[in-house]
C-alpha cells in the first residue's frame, strides 16, 4: 500500500497543481461568475480551438488580494523572481494589471515531438505600447495578422505554409482587443484571432473548445471556485516529464477535474474519471490508504487534524472524487516552519 500511496500522493499533486497553479503560480508566468458563457465557462473559452486537452481558470484578483496569498507572502523566504522576470520580459506586472484569466493546452500540429502548445488569454489593464516596446527590445519582431498587431519571439528555423510564416518555435503577444490579451503559441494566437473574428463557424472550419462536449461537460460540473482546470489526464502527464518507472504506476485515470477556492485557507475538489469501474475501484482503495495514513500522521497538531477530517471521499461508477479543506491555521503552520528554516534577506 506505501507505493501505491506514494503515486497516488503523486498523481494528485499533478492534477491540482494545475488547478491551483493557475492561480497561485500566477507569480511565475498565476474569472468572476460575471464572466460566464451562456454554455458554462468564461467567456474567453470560445477563443480557444475545439482540440484542447487542457483548460484552466483563475480569478487572479481573487487570489492575489486573498488572506491565503498574505500568509503566503509572510512565510515565503524569497521573491517571485519569476514574476519580476516575467514583467521585465513583457511589461505585463501579473499582480496589478490582470483581472482573470483563462490558459489552454492544445495538441502541437506540426508533429515534432513535442508535448504541445500552450496560450493564456487575459483581461485586465495592459500598456500595449510599454508591452510592445519591452518585447521589441528583447529581440520580438512585430507582425500583422488579419488587422491584429502580433509582437512575436522566434527560434529556430523559419518557413511558410501558404501566405502565414511558419516558425520553428516562436511566443506571442497580441491584444485581440482592448483590455483582452493573448500570450502563447503562435499558431494559436493566430487561432484565437480567427475565432474573434469568424466567430465558432464549423463550417468554415472555425470551431472553440465551447463545442468540446467532453471538455465542456466537465467545465458545466465543477463548483464555484476561483481557480479550476479540467483536463484529460495523459496530456497532464506527458507534460510532466515523469520517469518511466512512475509514467507506468499511475492510475488508469482517463479525464480530471480540479476546483479550488482560496480565501483565508483553501477548500478543493479532485475528481478523476477512471478507465472502467474496476480501476475506479482500485483508485478508490488507493486514496482510502492515502487518507488512513495521512491522519494517523496528523499527530497532535489541531490544524492538521481539522484538514484530515475535512476529506471526504465520493464518486460512483467511474468517477472517484476528493474533497477536502485547508484551513489558515495550516498554512500559519507552514510559514513558522519555513521562517525557522531559512534567513530572510533584507
Amino acid at each position: 500500500m506505501t507505493t501505491k500511496t506514494r503515486y497516488f500522493v503523486i498523481a494528485s499533486l499533478l492534477v491540482l497543481g494545475v488547478g491551483l497553479g493557475t492561480g497561485l503560480v500566477a507569480y511565475y508566468v498565476g474569472f468572476p461568475a460575471g464572466a460566464a458563457t451562456r454554455a458554462g465557462g468564461p467567456e474567453e473559452l470560445q477563443y480557444i480551438p475545439h482540440n484542447a486537452t487542457v483548460i484552466a481558470y483563475a480569478n487572479v484578483q481573487d487570489v492575489m488580494n486573498s488572506q491565503l496569498r498574505q500568509k503566503l507572502l509572510q512565510a515565503l523566504p524569497m521573491h517571485e523572481a519569476g514574476q519580476r522576470e516575467f514583467e521585465n520580459q513583457t511589461g505585463i506586472n501579473i499582480e496589478t494589471d490582470i483581472d482573470r484569466l483563462v490558459a489552454s493546452l492544445n495538441p502541437d500540429p506540426s508533429n515534432t515531438g513535442t508535448p504541445g502548445q500552450g496560450m493564456v488569454l487575459a483581461r485586465g489593464r495592459f500598456d500595449e505600447a510599454r508591452i510592445e516596446s519591452l518585447m521589441r527590445e528583447h529581440g520580438a519582431q512585430v507582425e500583422q495578422y488579419k488587422g491584429k498587431r502580433m509582437v512575436v519571439m522566434t527560434h529556430g528555423r523559419e518557413g511558410s505554409s501558404g501566405d502565414v510564416p511558419y516558425h520553428g518555435t516562436s511566443f506571442a503577444v497580441s491584444f485581440i482587443e482592448p483590455g483582452f490579451v493573448g500570450l502563447g503559441s503562435t499558431p494559436l494566437i493566430r487561432s484565437a484571432i480567427d475565432l474573434h473574428q469568424g466567430g465558432n463557424n464549423p463550417q468554415a472550419g472555425l470551431s472553440s473548445v465551447t463545442g468540446n462536449d467532453e471538455l465542456m461537460n466537465l467545465v458545466r460540473s465543477l463548483d464555484s471556485g476561483n481557480v479550476w482546470a479540467v483536463g484529460r489526464f495523459d496530456a497532464l502527464t506527458s507534460n510532466a516529464h515523469l520517469p518511466d518507472n512512475v509514467a507506468s504506476r499511475l492510475p488508469a485515470i482517463t479525464w480530471f477535474a480540479v476546483s479550488g477556492h482560496v480565501n483565508g485557507g483553501l477548500r478543493a475538489m479532485i475528481r478523476a474519471e477512471a478507465r472502467d469501474d474496476e480501476a475506479a475501484n482500485n483508485l478508490r482503495d488507493v486514496v482510502r490508504g492515502f487518507m488512513g495514513l495521512a491522519k494517523m500522521q496528523t499527530g497532535s497538531n489541531p490544524a492538521a487534524q481539522l484538514m484530515m477530517q475535512s476529506l471526504e471521499l465520493g464518486g460512483t461508477g467511474k468517477t472517484v472524487a476528493l474533497s477536502f479543506t485547508v484551513p489558515a491555521e495550516v498554512f500559519d503552520v507552514v510559514g513558522g516552519a519555513l521562517n525557522k528554516g531559512f534567513p530572510r534577506n533584507h
